[in-house]
């Protein structure tokens, strides 16, 4: 009887091991990703699906894009979920407390902030501005104390409707380094990303303000290296930056 009982026990073994391996082992969790703006990230905004593939092409695969929207018919498939909303102003976004819901939906470890065109299209200033980016940084920090902030000094602005739009994408742009640089922390570091160098607001847009494909392609090659070394910073590998 006690033989009969010992050898059914390698087949036990082999039968939990198999459950194991298909449903009880979870997978590393994904690090998370929220693409925060306005229209340039929502509509369709396109450079959220070419950093995509630029980074799932590097290897870096264990990554997933949130947000409270989705979409972007873009040429390349990727992740397609973002916070990006089109009209929205960094200080409405503030002063309506807008974001911790945002936040607490997507949960995100690292954030890519290309926020403020509205508000210089607007006329508010540089000031005001980084006020209100005082605000949503302190709720990202209050959702996620760790959270990895990637601030985009903006890309250029010449809307033939708004002349002073580009002076005051310039003004906002120089204020923002000194502004991270006193914002930032060591557990909730703050990089700064010069989206505003290289890129032609009359080449690279079909109206002054938003992106065409070259564009788009120019705002994920800029991101791409930052968001690398954001993603090796917070999963704690060396020389990850190939995947």
């Amino acid at each position: 009887m006690s033989g009969r009982r010992l050898g059914k026990v390698p087949v036990i073994l082999v039968a939990l091991c198999a459950l194991i391996s298909i449903g009880w082992v979870k997978p590393p969790a994904q690090l998370r990703i929220m693409p925060l703006g306005d229209s340039i990230t929502e509509a369709p905004g396109c450079w959220r699906a070419y950093l995509w593939d630029q980074l799932r092409r590097a290897g870096h695969t264990n990554l997933d894009f949130v947000g409270t929207k989705t979409g972007g018919g873009c040429p390349v498939g990727h992740d397609r979920d973002h916070a990006g909303y089109s009209g929205y102003q960094a200080v409405g976004i503030a002063r309506d407390t807008l974001l911790p819901t945002w936040l607490a939906v997507a949960r995100p470890d690292i954030i890519l902030m290309h926020l403020g065109t509205n508000d210089v299209w607007n006329g508010i200033g540089a000031d005001t501005v980084l006020t209100a980016y005082t605000t949503l940084v302190d709720q990202m920090r209050a959702n996620n104390p760790g959270v990895r902030i990637l601030l985009a000094r903006i890309i250029p602005m010449e809307p033939p409707k708004c002349t002073s739009c580009a002076e005051r994408v310039v003004t906002l742009n120089n204020a923002i380094t000194g502004w991270a640089n006193g914002k930032s922390t060591a557990r909730s570091p703050i990089v700064v990303v010069d989206q505003w160098t290289g890129f032609d607001a009359v080449a690279d847009t079909y109206d002054g303000v938003h992106p065409i494909d070259s564009g788009f392609r120019k705002i994920a090659d800029r991101w791409y290296p930052a968001v690398t070394a954001a993603v090796c910073a917070a999963t704690g590998k060396v020389n990850c930056a190939t995947g």
